[in-house]
């Protein structure tokens, strides 16, 4: 890697324009910005392109698939951490959070096992500049499962933890207001009978009686204390975004209706929504549409949840919508604004500073494709 670059001609994506110029970029950082192309004969001419900041991921379950590819089937976990790695730089994703869930309410899973593997193979492979992407851990607590609070005490001290949210998916509540809903989504994702399914129900709800609340208070408290972000999960009405608030959580996940959308506005959490909800016009569970949420101001941060290509995408899909919501606003939401979240403040924005993690993205028919991706200034796609 050159200690000094250029990349001309491209259309830059700042935080508050777009504009045709330059960026120079020396021991991996952005140095300079200049309108109009480089006369210099070794820029390198972006062709008219996009330039963007690399996206920051907070929230995707996506090295979970290449673990297990298929129901029973446990891939190596090494070769799934870079195959992983690979589809997440693609996307223009140069700082992930990998969504590690503790507490599997999977009556047959295994999630909890698998746990070491995932985590020793994200390390190693990050130590021995095997992965082109930042990777760094969001541990997701599934708080009614009666191991979650000793296996979370176990996992945080984990330097490359950085984020922590906690959730409850106990019927009668939240994501699942109608136990119908509930019974109809696990029948179908963990194969349960009538009987079976019964007796999930009552196992989850007293679960979350015994532990929900206790497990809530202990693990915000710890993370409060060592200076982690803590995020709340699918946050329904004004009460959860209150009790939110009132623990210090500073994003809402996913909340699924513009009550909690817009009490997270008014408490000052920042509210978190799924790309592939931009992406598919709605949300696949029938909660409230992002889109909407970006219409009426109520949108800060877009995560591409279960599908990394979908990030993008959703940003330049907000922009070209009927709302107040331009280009450099949307690409806020897939860069500066999750890193601010998180506590992140060199990197995010295209500015003067700032670490050099770029994407060169084209327009195709309204879609951003992903041309070339640095980190750091290095080139890694």
């Amino acid at each position: 890697m050159p200690a000094e670059q250029i990349l001309s001609n491209a259309q830059l994506v700042t935080a508050d324009r777009v504009f045709l110029g330059s960026v120079l970029l020396r021991d991996g950082v952005i140095v300079d910005l200049a309108k109009g192309r480089s006369q210099l004969p070794h820029a390198q001419d972006l062709g008219g392109d996009f330039l963007l900041p690399g996206l920051v991921e907070l929230h995707t379950d996506n090295l979970e698939k290449h673990m297990t590819p298929r129901p029973g089937v446990d891939w190596p976990s090494t070769s799934a951490v870079l195959s992983h790695d690979a589809q997440i730089i693609a996307a223009g994703i140069t700082t992930v959070f990998d969504a590690v869930s503790i507490g599997d309410v999977n009556p047959k899973g295994n999630r909890m096992q698998k746990l070491p593997a995932m985590l020793n193979a994200i390390a190693s492979t990050q130590e021995a500049g095997l992965t082109r992407a930042e990777h760094r851990l969001h541990l997701r607590c599934e708080l009614c499962h009666p191991d979650t609070l000793s296996v979370f005490r176990d996992l945080v001290e984990n330097p490359l933890v950085q984020l922590v949210s906690v959730m409850d998916h106990s019927p009668g509540q939240r994501q699942f207001v109608l136990e119908s809903k509930y019974r109809e989504y696990y029948m179908g994702k963990y194969h349960l009978n009538d009987e079976t399914m019964d007796a999930f129900v009552l196992l989850q709800m007293a679960n979350s009686k015994a532990y929900s609340d206790r497990y809530r208070a202990a693990i915000v408290e710890h993370c409060l204390a060592r200076g982690l972000s803590v995020a709340s999960h699918d946050d329904a009405t004004l009460a959860h975004v209150e009790e939110s608030a009132r623990y210090g959580m500073n994003i809402a996940e996913f909340p699924t209706t513009l009550e909690a959308a817009r009490g997270c506005r008014q408490l000052g959490m920042k509210v978190l929504m799924g790309a592939p909800n931009v992406v598919r016009g709605g949300s696949h569970s029938g909660n409230v549409a992002a889109a909407g949420l970006a219409a009426e101001g109520l949108l800060d941060i877009l995560s591409s949840d279960y599908y990394p290509a979908s990030l993008l995408p959703a940003a330049f899909a907000l922009a070209a919508q009927d709302n107040d919501c331009d280009l450099p606003q949307a690409i806020k939401m897939i860069s500066l604004a999750p890193a601010q979240a998180a506590g992140i403040k060199d990197r995010g924005e295209i500015a003067v500073g700032l670490r050099a993690d770029l994407v060169q993205a084209r327009a195709q028919g309204g879609l951003p494709v992903v041309q070339q991706v640095w980190r750091q200034a290095k080139r890694v796609f």
